[in-house]
This record gives C-alpha cells, structure tokens and sequence, in this order.
C-alpha cells in the first residue's frame, strides 16, 4: 500500500515526530510512505522519505497574508497546486492527515483533491481544535464556545494564527465547514477522549472518531544517566521540571514565575523550551533552557528532575506528561485538559489550577519520598 501523511513539519516537534513514528511503522510492514511537510528542514534521516511542500519564503508570505487578512490556510495556492500534482504522481491508497495549518497548504484546494479521489482511504489526527474553529487551535482558556454554531468576533484574532487588522472568523468558520465537510471514507483521530468529545460537538461530529492516545519511543524515553545535575550545579537540589515547545501563560509559564517566588529550599525550577527573549525576563533562580529537537538529551534532562510540573490550562494530550512518567519522573498536572486523562491512565497527580494545589501536591510527594 503506498501512503501519504501530511503534517506541518517532519522529524521535529512533537507532531513531526508522530509523523515520523507513524511512516517508519509502515515502512517495517512493509508499505510505501512519504512525508509531505512545510515548515523547516526534516532530519537527515528522514529526507529520503519526505517531500517539502513549499519553502522557507512561501511560508513567510503566506503569513504575512494571514496576519492582514486572518485567512490562514486559505492562502498557499501556487505551492499547494505544485504539490498536488506531485501527489497525483505519487497516487496513495491512503491520507493520513495532520497540522494543516501553519502557512504552507490551501485546505480548499487540498479538500477538493481529496474529494475527487472517493477511493482513497482518509484519516486524519487532530492534535487540536483549529480544524472546526474560524481562527484560534485552542478556546478553553478564554471560554469561548462559538465554534458550536458559528464563529464571529473571535476574542483570540490576535492569538496564533494572528490577525492583526481584520477579523473573518465569520468567513473561516463557513470555508472550513465546506471544505471539510463531505469527505468519503474518512476516520478522524484524536489522542483523548476530552478532545474527541468536543470534536463530536463540532460541524466534524458525522464523522467517525477514535481515541487513539499518543505513543512515545520508550526505547528512547526511559531513565537515562547523565551529569545534568554536575553541569547545572544542582546535586543537591530538588528540580521542578517544566518542558514546552513554545511557551506562554496558557502553557503555565505565568505559574512557574510564580512558584519560583514560593518555592523554599531544595526546589530549583528548570524550564525547558524558552527563547532567549523569555529567558532575560526569567528569575535568576529559574534554570532556563532553549527548545531541544534531541530526544535523547530531553530523556536525560526528564530523569536528573524530580517533578515534572505540566501546568497547561489547554491541552489535547501533554505528549511530554508521559515522556516524563516514561524517564521515571513523577508529574503533575492541571485538571480540565487531557493532561488529566493522560496521569489518571498511565500514573501521575491531577490537581486544580492553581498555585495552592501545585505546592499541596508537592508536599505530598516530599512526604511520600
């Protein structure tokens, strides 16, 4: 069977490593599988099987027309059409969708090949809400339901994928509807049950869903030695651990800032994922890392940490709940995602969101230790 998987980047992130992950098991039962990807540069080790929708310079066009117009994913035609034709040439028995959005595809164009080729088997991972919203991937935090029935004056316009001079999330919300509606043969996928239930809510509910939860390379994430704590000069604390691919308040970054002024001796807070500009506004008593693409330095860094704390107040699985749990470190997370889903599963705390119930929580662990 030859098939196509088609996600916002290839080899990095944690989609891209799903991606990844996804088209090696194929290869080894014995299919044929390309990664179509737009964004960055996939690893060396996965360019033989990966195939670049678009470039660097496409994607910073197509977000520039994004931030003026708040049309992301309705742009990309030129590069889409290139891509399609390539596609045809490639002709697959299945899709599998990812990411569609981050400036690199037309979905209008994309749906319609899909469409015309009834035939093909379609399935499609959401790793967040974008798919049936008319602007934002994610609407908990500011409790915004007007995905349910239609979009219109988005309080979130100015939240990835950011409009800054219009608002159509009207006009998105139809055109995604459209397009997305009507498709033969395909099977959505989500990583939780907590996002599965707001998908069967959604203009997206006819089609059949299956919860299948994240995996991780356990033969990579795994307690791992190293002389993390030599080199931080931290042998003798205690390290509350926080790793995020881009960091924000929604991601608890405004809580770890906090905690950082309530937290006593032992406890040293490290956060992994900050750009060099968050690290400047950082506390001094926060150890401040830049993102890492290797898996095998965040398994070492997971397993030198005590705790690691997710405080996401909007989360579809917390991939790095479980790469943590899997390193042997013990997590805590925030009820009302599917964070919560994740540590009541495979192991871990669920506690409220706030401060009190994350040093409540870590007392108990001291105790327990």
């Amino acid at each position: 069977m030859r098939i196509l998987i088609i996600n916002t980047v290839c080899g990095i992130g944690s989609t891209g490593r799903i991606a990844t992950e996804l088209a090696e098991k194929f290869i080894a039962e014995g299919h044929e599988c390309v990664i179509a990807y737009g964004r960055a540069d996939a690893p060396e080790e996965f360019r033989g099987i990966s195939h670049r929708i678009g470039s660097d310079g496409t994607v910073k066009w197509n977000a520039l027309k994004a931030r003026i117009f708040d049309n992301e994913a309705l742009n990309a035609k030129n590069q889409t059409k290139k891509f399609l034709k390539w596609a045809n040439s490639y002709n697959p028995d299945m899709l599998w969708l990812h990411n569609l959005h981050g400036y690199y595809i037309n979905i209008e164009l994309l749906l319609g090949w899909i469409k015309s080729r009834p035939g093909m088997q379609v399935k499609w991972t959401l790793h967040d809400c974008w798919a049936f919203t008319g602007h934002c991937a994610h609407f908990s935090y500011v409790k915004c339901d007007r995905w349910k029935t239609g979009c219109h004056h988005c309080p979130q316009t100015r939240r990835y994928p950011a409009g800054l001079l219009v608002d159509s999330s009207k006009s998105n919300y139809r055109r995604k509807k459209e397009a997305f509606q009507g498709v033969n043969n395909m099977t959505l996928i989500t990583p939780s049950r907590w996002l599965a239930e707001l998908v069967r809510e959604s203009f997206l509910g006819a089609y059949p869903t299956e919860v299948h939860h994240n995996r991780i390379d356990t033969g990579v994430f795994l307690p791992t030695e190293s002389d993390f704590r030599e080199k931080y000069g931290l042998e003798n604390r205690k390290i509350l651990l926080g790793v995020a691919t881009a960091w924000d308040d929604r991601k608890g970054l405004d809580d770890f800032v906090a905690l950082s002024r309530r937290l006593q001796e032992p406890w040293r807070i490290v956060l992994v994922g900050l750009t060099e500009k968050q690290m400047k506004k950082m506390p001094p008593n926060v150890l401040c890392l830049p993102r890492t693409n290797s898996r095998q330095e965040l398994a070492r860094i997971y397993t030198a940490a005590d705790v690691f704390l997710n405080p996401s107040k909007e989360e579809t699985f917390g991939l790095t709940t479980l790469e943590a749990l899997s390193c042997g470190t013990f997590p805590i997370v925030y009820k009302g995602t599917a964070c919560q889903e994740v540590a009541e599963h495979y192991g871990g705390m669920a506690v409220e969101q706030n401060l009190e119930a994350v040093m409540a929580a870590l007392s108990r662990f001291e105790a327990e230790k």
